[in-house]
Protein backbone atom coordinates (compact mmCIF):
# COMPACT_ATOMS: atom_id res chain seq x y z
CA UNK A 1 0.00 0.00 0.00
CA UNK A 2 1.32 3.43 -0.49
CA UNK A 3 2.30 5.55 1.69
CA UNK A 4 2.75 9.00 1.98
CA UNK A 5 3.40 10.97 4.97
CA UNK A 6 5.74 13.88 5.62
CA UNK A 7 8.84 13.04 7.73
CA UNK A 8 8.71 9.28 6.78
CA UNK A 9 11.82 7.11 5.73
CA UNK A 10 10.65 5.96 3.28
CA UNK A 11 12.48 6.48 -0.14
CA UNK A 12 10.21 8.08 -3.12
CA UNK A 13 11.38 7.89 -6.48
CA UNK A 14 9.02 9.80 -9.50
CA UNK A 15 10.09 9.47 -12.59
CA UNK A 16 8.41 10.98 -15.98
CA UNK A 17 8.41 9.18 -19.24
CA UNK A 18 7.41 10.58 -22.45
CA UNK A 19 6.38 8.60 -25.38
CA UNK A 20 4.82 9.01 -28.59
CA UNK A 21 0.43 8.65 -27.88
CA UNK A 22 0.88 5.83 -30.25
CA UNK A 23 3.58 4.21 -27.88
CA UNK A 24 2.03 4.66 -24.46
CA UNK A 25 0.19 1.10 -23.93
CA UNK A 26 2.81 -0.61 -24.96
CA UNK A 27 4.99 0.91 -22.84
CA UNK A 28 3.16 0.74 -20.06
CA UNK A 29 2.34 -2.84 -20.62
CA UNK A 30 6.22 -2.77 -19.91
CA UNK A 31 6.67 -0.70 -17.27
CA UNK A 32 3.93 -2.94 -15.41
CA UNK A 33 5.80 -5.86 -16.32
CA UNK A 34 9.46 -4.26 -14.36
CA UNK A 35 6.47 -3.53 -11.98
CA UNK A 36 5.32 -6.56 -11.18
CA UNK A 37 9.50 -7.78 -10.60
CA UNK A 38 10.02 -4.98 -8.50
CA UNK A 39 7.11 -5.66 -6.40
CA UNK A 40 9.33 -9.01 -5.71
CA UNK A 41 12.47 -7.40 -4.66
CA UNK A 42 14.08 -6.39 -0.56
CA UNK A 43 12.86 -3.11 0.39
CA UNK A 44 9.79 -2.80 -1.88
CA UNK A 45 6.72 -0.27 -1.17
CA UNK A 46 4.41 -0.05 -3.60
CA UNK A 47 4.73 1.27 -7.48
CA UNK A 48 1.82 3.14 -8.74
CA UNK A 49 1.85 3.98 -12.54
CA UNK A 50 -0.41 6.75 -14.01
CA UNK A 51 -1.10 7.61 -17.36
CA UNK A 52 -1.57 11.35 -19.00
CA UNK A 53 -4.38 11.35 -20.83
CA UNK A 54 -3.37 12.89 -23.67
CA UNK A 55 -1.32 9.96 -24.22
CA UNK A 56 2.41 11.49 -24.19
CA UNK A 57 3.32 10.74 -20.41
CA UNK A 58 3.54 7.65 -17.80
CA UNK A 59 4.43 8.82 -14.40
CA UNK A 60 6.00 5.94 -12.21
CA UNK A 61 6.06 6.66 -8.40
CA UNK A 62 7.57 4.25 -6.69
CA UNK A 63 8.16 3.68 -2.80
CA UNK A 64 11.13 2.14 -1.54
CA UNK A 65 12.19 1.36 2.04
CA UNK A 66 16.16 2.39 1.38
CA UNK A 67 17.77 3.97 -1.55
CA UNK A 68 20.15 1.28 -1.43
CA UNK A 69 17.96 -1.15 -1.67
CA UNK A 70 15.97 0.37 -4.59
CA UNK A 71 19.26 0.64 -7.00
CA UNK A 72 20.22 -2.59 -6.05
CA UNK A 73 16.91 -3.79 -7.52
CA UNK A 74 17.23 -1.63 -10.19
CA UNK A 75 20.69 -2.75 -11.02
CA UNK A 76 19.43 -6.20 -11.39
CA UNK A 77 20.36 -8.29 -14.56
CA UNK A 78 16.41 -9.52 -14.72
CA UNK A 79 14.77 -5.99 -14.25
CA UNK A 80 17.53 -4.50 -16.85
CA UNK A 81 16.69 -7.57 -19.46
CA UNK A 82 14.14 -5.78 -21.81
CA UNK A 83 14.92 -2.25 -20.73
CA UNK A 84 16.98 -1.88 -24.04
CA UNK A 85 12.64 -2.07 -25.95
CA UNK A 86 11.77 0.21 -23.37
CA UNK A 87 14.27 2.82 -24.51
CA UNK A 88 12.70 1.58 -28.44
CA UNK A 89 9.23 3.31 -27.27
CA UNK A 90 9.71 6.18 -24.99
CA UNK A 91 11.43 10.09 -25.96
CA UNK A 92 12.66 11.15 -22.53
CA UNK A 93 12.81 9.19 -19.33
CA UNK A 94 12.81 11.42 -15.78
CA UNK A 95 13.73 10.16 -12.27
CA UNK A 96 14.32 11.91 -9.17
CA UNK A 97 14.31 11.15 -5.17
CA UNK A 98 11.63 13.34 -3.60
CA UNK A 99 10.33 14.00 0.11
CA UNK A 100 6.97 14.42 1.42
CA UNK A 101 6.75 18.07 3.03
CA UNK A 102 3.24 18.05 3.36
CA UNK A 103 0.07 15.89 3.39
CA UNK A 104 -3.29 17.09 3.55
CA UNK A 105 -6.32 14.69 3.35
CA UNK A 106 -10.25 15.11 3.45
CA UNK A 107 -12.02 15.10 6.90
Amino acid sequence: MTHIQARSTIVTQITVIEAEPEKQGEALSLMTDRARFMARQPGFVSISLHRSLDGRRIVNYIQWQNRELLQSAHQSPDFRKEWGKFDDLTDQIDPHFYEVVEVLEAD
